[in-house]
């Protein structure tokens, strides 16, 4: 009996880990189609920020945010700093002169979508990590949670 329930716990174990990597590897995935349109957006506002100096800073500091959570996509500091560094870039499109192109509207809706479609991962992903006992396993492991954009 002692070792079915030890084989038991072993093999819920590999399933909880499988499942809370599967859907981090699902964020990551989430996060490469949402990188690429971001690149997009920051091209476009650096296009536009010769005419205006707040966006062109506010596309510089979103660049290098970007850059930074490539390395780190589901890491909450830099998923922070990048939701900011894009709310302040979208924020200085919209004030500056001739913002509104058909093609920024058409990004900034792709945008919103991949995003909802990342956030969705980090919430499924946060989900998963922070329930008992498979919370336990996250904490063994290193598994934190991830913050959405």
């Amino acid at each position: 009996m002692i070792w079915a329930g030890l084989a038991l716990l072993l093999f819920w174990s590999v399933g909880a880990y499988n499942r809370m990597v599967r859907l981090r590897s699902q964020g990551l995935v989430a996060y490469t189609g949402l990188d690429r349109l971001l690149s997009q957006f920051a091209a476009m506002a650096r296009e536009q920020g010769p005419d205006s100096g707040a966006l062109c800073a506010a596309a510089d500091q979103f660049q290098a945010s970007l850059n930074v959570s490539r390395s780190q996509p589901l890491n909450g500091a830099t998923t922070k700093a990048l939701r900011t560094a894009y709310e302040t870039l979208r924020l200085c499109w919209l004030h500056a002169p001739d913002a509104l192109s058909p093609q920024w509207e058409q990004l900034a809706v792709q945008l919103d979508m991949a995003r909802s479609d990342f956030n969705q991962s980090v919430s499924a992903y946060n989900a998963a990590i922070r329930q008992f006992p498979a919370a336990v396993l996250a904490w063994l492991f290193g598994l934190k949670p991830a913050e959405p954009l």
